[in-house]
């Protein structure tokens, strides 16, 4: 990526990688296992709402602490354009709060994957910058309708759904602004 001019940054999630679990990191993981074994989709539902909210309240300053501290380094500076593509469930979940609230932001990447909550549907209301938003179609556990709903509530003047098709190794895009997916995100 610095072949092209970006500057690219991963952090581990609250709870996830090498960083150290809290008790509620362990019980919610704990929560989430025995709802999956024993089919409880009610259970697993509201136990992702829950805990995705909680890492996304610890890990949104973490991530505007990382783009302060990135800022401060002369190679990238302070007026460096400042992109979000996350992953399809967690880092949709972390990154739709962070980027409506971040001034910094100037485009994002994000994925349905997941169950959506009111707060990421009125954080999505907030946008402004240009999205991509993947959506895996035939995912058993991607809840279409939910990711769908997402997608809608962006605000964004310029945004972009991919569509996933992995059953059938295709893919096709609803763009709000031609030629999105071509353009530099750069000003």
């Amino acid at each position: 990526m610095a072949t092209w001019g970006f500057t690219v940054v991963a952090i581990d999630a609250p709870g996830h990688g090498d960083r150290t679990r809290t008790t509620e990191d362990e019980q919610a993981r704990a929560d989430l296992r025995q709802a999956q074994a024993a089919g409880d989709a009610g259970l697993f539902k509201s136990v992702s709402l829950r805990y995705t909210a909680s890492l996304a309240e610890r890990a949104v300053p973490e991530w505007q602490a990382t783009l302060d501290a990135l800022q401060e380094l002369s190679e990238i500076g302070a007026k460096a354009p400042i992109g979000y593509g996350g992953g399809v469930s967690l880092g949709t979940a972390i990154g739709v709060p962070l980027t409506a609230i971040e001034p910094r932001s100037t485009a994002a990447i994000f994925g349905g994957g997941f169950f959506v909550h009111e707060a990421l549907i009125e954080a999505a209301a907030r946008f402004t910058v240009p999205i991509q938003f993947l959506l895996p179609w035939d995912e058993e556990h991607v809840v279409r309708q939910s990711a769908l709903a997402l997608f809608d509530a962006f605000a964004s003047e310029e945004k972009t759904r991919a569509t996933i098709a992995p059953s059938v190794g295709s893919a096709s895009t609803t763009s709000s602004s031609p030629g999105i997916l071509a353009r530099p995100v750069l000003p």
